[in-house]
């Protein structure tokens, strides 16, 4: 069995890579906002673990809403960091590349907290997970921490502290900008961890 892990360079992804050491890592640059600071984050992971990355770029900057395209968010959006259909296009892109690096398994970051959207929850995974199977390929789609908060996840993990502080969180920016929900979850995780921003520098 052959696994690629959808790498986004945030604090769930590294923590799977270091956790399940995946065959292939593959991250895509969609037109968010933070999309060179993910790619940073994600390639030093991979190169720290010796791990093949792919890197795939499909501009969909104009179909995006929110803090990741730098708009105002749909009016549909249940939160401030919407981008319609965001991980069923990631997983279908992620996908492709997995099966043509001959994979059997696509891992995705997908964590307990992450059902505020509709495409973070069980039944999401499970139904993608269900289309991509009956399709040429027979690819499955696995969320090993779906019963795991961030900090669980890193714990379980063992993510060791220099490679957690590569992690990149924010919606807005390259650099954190200390007022998204991505950077909000960036430091309540830090608490819950019990470690302070400075022990990541």
């Amino acid at each position: 069995m052959k696994t690629a892990l959808l790498l986004s360079g945030g604090m769930d992804s590294i923590a799977l890579a270091w956790w399940l050491r995946p065959q292939l890592a593959i991250t895509i640059d969609y037109g968010q906002l933070p999309a060179r600071a993910e790619m940073q984050a994600a390639a030093q992971v991979c190169k720290e673990l010796s791990i093949p990355h792919q890197v795939l770029t499909f501009d969909t900057s104009e179909l995006g809403s929110g803090d990741l395209a730098g708009t105002a968010a749909d009016a549909h959006a249940p939160a401030s960091d919407w981008w319609p259909f965001r991980n069923q296009l990631l997983i279908t892109l992620a996908g492709a590349a997995a099966l043509r690096a001959q994979c059997d398994n696509l891992v995705i970051g997908t964590v307990g907290t992450d059902s505020t959207h509709r495409d973070g929850t069980p039944e999401f995974v499970a139904q993608m997970s269900k289309l991509m199977e009956v399709q040429e390929g027979g690819l499955s789609v696995q969320a090993p921490a779906l019963c795991l908060t961030t900090a669980e996840l890193i714990v379980q993990s063992g993510l060791p502290t220099e490679l957690l502080a590569w992690s990149h969180s924010c919606h807005k920016a390259n650099f954190p900008c200390s007022d998204c929900r991505g950077c909000m979850k960036h430091w309540e995780v830090l608490e819950a961890l019990k470690m302070t921003p400075h022990e990541l520098s």
